[in-house]
Parts: structure tokens; C-alpha cells; sequence
């Protein structure tokens, strides 16, 4: 029997997005001026507030509440009748020392042979359903979210819009788990007040946002989903839409009060709008605020690379790749995969796992070193997911009160690059 499965996005505005963002932006102003920091930062925000804490090692000093007011200013949030902006909300830095009780874990004389800087799993995911193997449902929901802010930037259409939105995409599936069509988008967007009441009453407050949610619905409509779809360049994905998707539009009626305002903000609190939108699985661990000698952080990437080059080999239509660590081990617990039954190799997916482990060199060390991480490159990350997106070099530019200004060039999503494909091939004969 066909079922439906639903994958969610929010937007750059979105307060937890807002904590992730300042975590990882602050995590790459270390990682410019020393790139052996070692960070766990944490971000709280709420009504004109923000908190700032963690464990930090490092040999530099940064300016911590200029680059949380940029951070802010730049998703959007600049005006004082949002309850929350960059140029006046209060900062509270509580960072802390690392423990010594960690560090001891994982450093090491020999450097390959680095501890991991915590126990977990951590897991990576990749389908064929689309053409960055990620799952179609989340894909679209990123897309409304990216596309809904770029709309609300270049401040030529929707000019009500305010940075906190969230998107939610929901797709009919076959019995053997083919994408089918778009049942239901729910797009929930935060707006300007932009149509007063004629009076005080209560009948004029609700005509009111009636008429504010008839034009952002007509808008999403007639405006957010057109460009949507001119940007989808399969064929297959485009053929999901359809005459009878249900939209769900600010489904409340009204969405002005958004925001840090709104809504208290967290970091870590999106994981799975970060990863796979639910498909595969998920270990618990976030992501922002941490460098790579956390495998919360650089063995779930690697996962990801592994997964993404082996669907791309044509070694199953969809897989799913655990990887399990204890603190200041280097060697991986365990390496799990899972086929779904959906191999196409004359292997269990024991075996499979088996020639993982033999092929990828999964000790911390190795997987910074691998796919770069130490370089200053995860703010990117920190709104619109972490995989599935596009591995280019950018330039960066740091400046600070303490430090030269630095130009860098850094390489983003290097985990999304299909790098050993031909070596998966090899391996297992295809």
C-alpha cells in the first residue's frame, strides 16, 4: 500500500538556526587564526538576548559580541520592532577553558592516532531519489526555505517578509518506495503587520488577518512556488508536482511575533533539518559550535561521504552508514551498513561493512585530514542543512580587533564530493 512521508525545513531566521550560526560563526573565527582550536560553543537567544557558552582552547583571542551582532545583522535581524536585533540585543559570553579530563583523551604524541573527543554513533545516508542523493522530501523543503529568503533579500516581491519561516514537505510514496507525487506543503512564514484594523474591535482585527493571510498565500502560490520549480532541474522531481497539492499556509492565521521573540533559541535543536529530514537514522549529536576532533561532527560527515560515493558506485539504491566511537579511542567500536534490502552486489550488508572498514581510514585524525576540516568552513553549514549541498572553494574574509584582516580559501562541503567512486567500484567489481 503507498504511504506518505513528510521532511521539514526552517529558515535562517528560524531561532535555533539563529544559535547554530553564531555557534559555528564563532567556531570559524578560532579556526582562522588557529586552526588546532578546539570548541564546543553553545548559543542560547530570546527576547533582546543572547548567551554564548562552552569550552574553548585556543592560542588567539575573538572578539565574541562583534561577531554575534554580524552574525544577526546579516540573517536579517536589524530592526528594533522585531524584540530582537544585532545592533542592540545584550550579550552574555560565558566560555570556559576545555577540560583537561577530555583533552588528555585526545591528544596524542603521534597525532594519527587521536582519541576520539567523545563516545557516540554517528550516521550518514544516502538515496538515489534525487540528484545530490539526498531525500527528495527535504531536498524541496530546503528549497522553499533558501528560495523564501532570497525572495525576502532582494526586497522586490513579499516585502512583508520577516527571517523566522519553516517549511514542511510531505510526498506520496509506491509500495517499493518511489517518490509518487506532492501530497501537502506547509509553508509557515513570519510577516509584517502590514494591514491595520479599520477599528479596535475584534471583527476588524480578524478582517485584517484575513486579508494579510489571503495575499501571503496567493504569494506563495503565485510566486514562491514558480521559482521553486525553475530552479528543480530533474525531470523526475519536477513530475511530483501537481494540480492537487494541498498548501498549508501560516496555518495559524498569523505569524508576526517570530523570531528569538517568539520563540526561545538553541543550538543543536534542528538535527534532524541538519541531516536527512528523517530518513535513515540519526545518533543524537549536533553539529554546530564543534571542531572536528568531536565525532559528533566529522565521523557523521564521513558517514555521509561514504554513503553518498557508494549509492553513487551502484552499490545499493539507498544506504545507510553507522559509525560508533568511545572517547580517546581512535579506532571505530563498530562500522554498521544497511542496504534496505536494496543492494546491488552479490554481498550481505555485513560483508559490505566489512569492505568499508578495510577501504576508509575512519580514525578522527584521518577523517579531519581527509575532508579538511580544520579550515574555517562551517557557517555555511549552520542553516539549509549540512549535506546535500554544493562542494565549491569560496573566499573568505576574517577581521578583528586583535588580528590582521585574513583572506582565506576554503572549501565547503567537502564530505559531498564523489571522490572514491571509482575506488568503490574497484573494490566491489561493479
Amino acid at each position: 500500500m503507498a504511504y506518505l512521508f513528510s521532511s521539514e525545513s526552517v529558515s535562517e531566521g528560524h531561532p535555533d538556526k539563529v544559535a547554530d550560526q553564531i555557534s559555528d560563526a564563532l567556531l570559524d573565527q578560532f579556526l582562522a587564526y588557529d586552526k588546532n582550536s578546539r570548541c564546543a560553543i553553545e548559543t542560547f537567544n530570546t527576547t533582546g538576548q543572547v548567551v554564548i557558552m562552552g569550552e574553548v582552547r585556543s592560542s588567539e583571542y575573538i572578539d565574541i559580541p562583534a561577531i554575534t551582532r554580524k552574525t544577526i545583522n546579516k540573517i536579517g535581524y536589524t530592526k528594533a520592532e522585531y524584540q530582537f536585533d544585532g545592533n542592540s540585543c545584550g550579550i552574555l559570553s560565558a566560555i570556559h577553558e576545555q577540560s583537561s579530563d577530555i583533552n588528555r583523551g585526545v591528544d596524542r604524541e603521534d597525532e594519527d592516532n587521536q582519541g576520539a573527543g567523545d563516545q557516540g554513533m554517528m550516521f550518514g545516508y544516502a538515496c538515489n531519489e534525487t540528484e545530490n542523493y539526498m531525500p527528495v522530501t527535504l531536498d524541496l523543503a530546503h528549497l522553499l526555505m533558501t528560495t523564501l529568503a532570497d525572495i525576502r533579500k532582494e526586497g522586490k516581491e513579499m516585502l512583508y517578509l520577516r527571517p523566522d519561516s519553516k517549511s514542511q514537505v510531505t510526498i506520496e510514496y509506491s509500495d517499493d518506495n518511489i517518490p509518487q507525487r506532492i501530497d501537502a506543503i506547509v509553508v509557515s512564514t513570519q510577516h509584517d503587520d502590514f494591514v491595520q484594523p479599520a477599528d479596535n474591535s475584534v471583527e476588524a482585527q480578524l478582517k485584517a488577518d484575513e486579508e494579510m493571510l489571503a495575499k501571503i498565500r496567493k504569494d506563495v502560490i503565485e510566486i514562491l512556488i514558480p521559482r521553486v520549480k525553475a530552479q528543480i532541474k530533474s525531470e523526475t522531481v519536477l513530475a511530483l508536482f501537481n494540480e492537487d497539492i494541498k498548501y498549508f499556509v501560516n496555518p495559524t492565521g498569523k505569524f508576526v511575533i517570530g523570531g528569538p521573540h517568539g520563540d526561545t533559541g538553541l543550538t543543536g535543536r534542528k538535527i534532524i533539518v541538519d541531516t536527512y529530514g528523517g530518513k535513515g537514522a540519526h545518533g543524537g549529536g549536533a553539529f554546530s559550535g564543534k571542531d572536528s576532533s568531536k565525532v559528533d561532527r566529522s565521523a557523521a560527515y564521513a558517514a555521509r561521504w561514504i554513503a553518498k560515493n557508494m549509492v553513487a558506485a551502484g552499490v545499493s539504491d539507498e544506504i545507510l552508514v553507522q559509525l560508533a566511537y568511545a572517547i580517546g579511542v581512535a579506532q571505530p567500536m563498530s562500522v554498521y551498513v544497511n542496504t534496505y534490502g536494496r543492494s546491488k552486489v552479490n554481498m550481505t550488508d555485513g560483508e559490505i561493512a566489512q569492505k568499508v572498514k578495510e577501504m576508509f581510514d575512519l580514525r578522527p585524525k584521518a577523517i579531519e585530514r581527509q575532508l579538511k576540516l580544520r579550515q574555517p568552513m562551517y557557517l555555511e553549514t549552520a542553516a539549509y542543512g549540512h549535506m546535500g549541498r554544493k562542494n565549491e572553494v569560496v573566499k573568505k574574509t576574517f577581521t578583528s580587533l586583535y588580528h590582521e584582516e585574513k583572506e582565506m580559501e576554503v572549501e565547503l562541503f567537502t564530505w559531498e564530493k564523489l571522490d572514491q567512486v571509482d575506488n568503490i567500484k574497484k573494490n566491489f567489481s561493479l
